[in-house]
């Protein structure tokens, strides 16, 4: 005779059935099934009746067993996504700092690590053409010398950050939120060095090119190569970047010079770059086309296959918030009423109106207060408190809204094979007593 296991059991090794029988046919939560799901937590309820039909507990959707962690000199634990490339994502408890330092930025390569440049790096050569009448060839020092310097807080975000929020699973990194920085960039304009190299009419896009060999080894082959509009390129704010936090930048960061595209995806950023070129059509480098960094302009249907012919490039990425001082999993002590919480929101191109959090799975929600942002493209922050009615299993739901009114939705949206511009509200479970 068949044994069938209890819902405790099943929650712990097969949370798929588990969530089937305890939601039912048509999502709604059985008696028994809460105190079960209570059972699997560890802890009472008091707003279990109030989850939305068909959603898992986040301490039950997100258990993952063992997570692997990158340990590298001048970098804190981070988690590691993939080591060819080298993929590492930080917690968003590591998120906290108002200028993300440089040993908790993220880390996102798409090829090989190239060998640290040992010259003098104001030697270092960078190149501008194509659709120019004057064509430049720069020394890292001709960089700084000829052009203004500015200092700036600027975000920068993988395309795919909150990937593993899709369902169903799509291909890349299984970022969570953590693929994002907000460090201090001293550069030049990259508007600056166009205007130098005189534009033509017919300039209306760029490609950038970088020193990292491809991950193959193939030496006729990029490892990236990504271009945008001429218009963003001449954004004051999109930079050639020297240092980063006041100090030169980390090898496995582009040193000695990296471009700084911010709002929009990091794989616009050119890490060790050598060249941008100026191009009448949009650049076919590594990285453009097809389903690359590309958006369904209409919805598909999840989980197909599609070769992206139809879609658009990404641009200004989505609004979203990050919970910083309260990681998921947080066990507070006995009767603990008020809980302070603080984090960032961002919103690509443009800035983060106001976040709301919610501990009753989205029945009444709380506003925050928000700070302006330093500066354009800087992240900012958040912070206020919530009030529990007792001990027991609570989740911190927070999302944020951007000045054109959009905010962070219930779920992944737009769900596309590569699995760019996922920005579901944040869930972080705690447990008070």
């Amino acid at each position: 005779m068949k044994t069938e296991r209890s819902l405790v059991e099943l929650f712990a090794s097969d949370p798929e059935r588990a969530e089937a029988l305890a939601w039912g046919r048509r999502g709604a939560l059985k008696g028994v099934s809460l105190a079960a799901v209570g059972m699997a937590l560890g802890a009472a309820m008091p707003f279990g009746t109030r989850m939305p039909g068909g959603l898992l507990p986040a301490a039950l959707a997100q258990s993952a067993g063992d997570t692997p962690i990158l340990r590298m000199d001048g970098k804190v634990a981070l988690i590691l996504l993939g080591e060819r490339p080298l993929v590492a994502e930080t917690p968003e408890i590591m998120l906290d700092d108002d200028v993300t330092p440089a040993d908790k930025m993220f880390i996102r390569n798409n090829g090989q690590i190239p060998d640290r440049f040992a010259a003098d790096p104001k030697t270092w050569r960078f190149r501008l053409d194509g659709e120019v009448n004057n064509p430049l060839d720069l020394s890292l020092g001709d960089l700084e010398s000829r052009f203004e310097a500015v200092t700036m807080r600027l975000q920068m975000e993988c395309g795919g950050n909150g990937r593993a929020a899709f369902v169903p699973e799509t291909r890349g990194n299984q970022w969570n939120n953590g693929a994002i920085s907000n460090c201090e960039w001293t550069g030049v304009r990259l508007r600056d060095v166009i205007r130098a190299a005189g534009p033509k009419e017919s300039a209306r896009f760029t490609g950038h090119f970088g020193a990292d060999p491809h991950l193959s080894g193939a030496t006729d082959r990029a490892a990236i190569s990504r271009g945008m509009p001429v218009a963003k390129a001449m954004e004051e704010h999109t930079i050639i970047a020297t240092r980063m936090n006041g100090q030169p930048i980390p090898q496995i960061h582009g040193y000695p010079l990296r471009l700084v595209v911010p709002g929009w995806p990091g794989s616009l950023s050119q890490k060790w770059l050598t060249r941008i070129t100026l191009l009448a059509e949009p650049h076919r480098g590594q990285g453009m086309g097809g389903t690359s960094y590309r958006l369904p302009v209409r919805p598909i249907v999840p989980g197909s296959q599609n070769d992206g012919a139809t879609f658009a490039d990404m641009t200004s990425m989505p609004v979203r918030s990050v919970l910083t001082n309260l990681a998921h999993g947080t066990r507070l002590p006995a009767n603990t009423r008020r809980v302070d919480l603080r984090g960032h929101a961002w919103a690509g191109d443009d800035e983060a109106r106001a976040v709301h959090v919610s501990v009753d799975f989205g029945a009444t929600w709380h506003e925050m207060a928000l700070s302006p942002p330093p500066n354009r493209y800087s992240w900012q922050r958040w912070a206020g408190a919530v009030e529990l009615p007792s001990d027991g299993y609570f989740e911190v739901w927070h999302r944020a809204t951007d000045t054109k009114g959009r905010m962070q939705p219930h779920v992944a949206p737009n769900w596309n094979p590569q699995g760019y511009g996922a920005n579901a509200i944040g869930r972080a479970a705690i447990l008070v007593g």
